[in-house]
């Protein structure tokens, strides 16, 4: 019942997105960043289920943005890009992964900081490759074959986002249902019982690790290819911290958590931007601060909480 649950539900926010974008044409980039991030988010969900956050996942982020920025002149197919820059970022989080599973709680997380820096600062100093803090602007691209602009090239991003996410969706809810999801949970509460069962904990955690960074990956190139425009400001720790940002705003009770966080903070974001531009960032913490102190379990959380109130009433 809660399975089909969850599908109705995604299926419905699905078509919620595509009506808003109808009927409001210029969210469609917002809703596509939103989604892009929201994919990001859904891999740092992996890695709370096993109680480790990652505090530099912006790193595959920018990777990702970056491999699509530097192979659109030679290979301009959006559905070629986009695979090839998942895959970059899956073999860099399985060398990273290979190193930092050996750590737990603060130190994985700062291990993922101190990675996602060096690599900003690659970023920023070599300008003859990278541009430095210019960025590259992202060369034409086409989508199936198809040499699209305006609407239809924003149309088509905002279908590809939502397919990846719906089918990411999908696979992370499979992933924690089988037995190497299941061992996530045991890395939070009983690490030592799973080595006793010849479970390697590590073995577990690199491979939530290596999915997270290909999903972060596809967001990155969703960014990359929805803005146009790189730079290694998708790097830096900020932009890690607001992907933790998302995960505690939307929650990570469900798949559907870091979706409903990164849309909520988007368009809180764009919208308290525009009506006080001087504190858009004070808005976003008194919203964080709420949900903590009157939400701990996000607002999906506190979504299944009103939905059960009202079924037992």
């Amino acid at each position: 019942m809660r399975r089909h649950a969850d599908l109705i539900l995604a299926l419905l926010g699905a078509l919620a997105v595509l009506a808003l974008a109808w009927a409001v044409p210029w969210l469609r980039f917002v809703l596509t960043i939103a989604l892009a991030k929201g994919l990001a988010v859904l891999g740092i969900l992996l890695l709370l289920r096993a109680g480790q956050v990652s505090f530099g996942h912006a790193l595959f982020v920018a990777f990702a943005a970056y491999v699509v920025a530097f192979l659109a002149p030679l290979v301009p197919e959006v559905l070629l890009l986009l695979p090839l820059a998942a895959l970059g970022s899956a073999l860099l989080g399985l060398l990273i992964g290979l190193f930092v599973v050996r750590y737990r709680e603060i130190f994985f997380g700062m291990l993922n900081l101190a990675l996602s820096m060096v690599f900003y600062s690659v970023l920023e100093k070599f300008y003859a490759v990278t541009h430095g803090t210019d960025g590259i602007r992202l060369a034409p691209t086409t989508f199936a074959g198809m040499s699209l602009e305006g609407a239809a090239q924003g149309w088509s991003a905002l279908l590809l986002a939502l397919a990846l996410s719906l089918g990411f969706g999908a696979l992370v809810r499979l992933y924690l249902a089988s037995p190497m999801g299941q061992a996530l949970a045991g890395i939070k509460t009983r690490e030592a019982r799973l080595e006793f069962m010849g479970v390697s904990a590590r073995r577990v955690l690199l491979s939530a690790y290596v999915l997270s960074a290909c999903m972060a990956g596809c967001g990155g190139a969703l960014i990359a290819m929805t803005t146009r425009h790189v730079t290694p400001a998708l790097a830096y720790w900020t932009a890690s911290g607001e992907l933790v940002f998302i995960a505690i705003l939307g929650g990570a009770g469900s798949v559907l958590g870091p979706f409903l966080g990164a849309l909520a903070y988007e368009l809180t974001r764009v919208y308290a931007a525009a009506l006080v531009a001087d504190a858009w960032q004070m808005i976003l913490g008194a919203v964080l601060l709420l949900v903590i102190l009157f939400a701990p379990g996000g607002l999906w959380g506190m979504g299944r909480t009103l939905l059960a109130r009202r079924r037992s009433a």
